[in-house]
């Protein structure tokens, strides 16, 4: 019987073994994934009323503070880069010809600097003001402060 075959070729030993870097990476954030998942699903849906709070003002309340804001900052890279590190492996195990991993990497990682800048840039620009009917606190004090136009 014949010795199984990959197709798949090794590539020569480096001095750093950036795979070893991704298995670990995978166990840590997965384990930081799941405290920061159940925390979040806890605050969202089991205080207060559940999911009929989850509207605008309610997350625009949550991001008033650095503490969420940090935290939902924290599970969007975590899971993002958790589930990029995912798909390279299943791309270097399953993408046969070189041009063809290099160029699905490479859309995979255009694809995960778009969704990590977009949402860091929305947790932190978030206005909660925005909302013309908004009754936060915080809208109402800063609205009382501009003068109005009449004629």
């Amino acid at each position: 019987m014949e010795t199984p075959r990959s197709p798949y070729k090794r590539n020569k030993p480096t001095r750093t073994n950036w795979e070893l870097y991704g298995w670990l990476f995978m166990r840590m954030s997965g384990l930081l994934l799941i405290v920061l998942v159940f925390g979040h699903l806890f605050v969202n849906l089991m205080t207060g009323e559940g999911i009929h709070q989850i509207d605008w003002s309610f997350v625009a309340g949550k991001w008033a503070s650095p503490f969420w804001q940090t935290w939902d900052l924290l599970m969007l890279w975590l899971a993002q880069l958790h589930g990029t590190n995912g798909v390279r492996t299943v791309i270097n195990d399953y993408a046969e010809r070189d041009a063809t991993r290099f160029w699905l990497k490479m859309a995979l990682y255009v694809a995960t600097v778009i969704v990590l800048v977009v949402g860091t840039l929305v947790i932190f620009t978030f206005d909660p003001c925005a909302d013309p009917n908004s009754t936060l606190e915080i809208c109402r004090a800063g609205s009382a402060n501009v003068p109005s136009i009449t004629n």
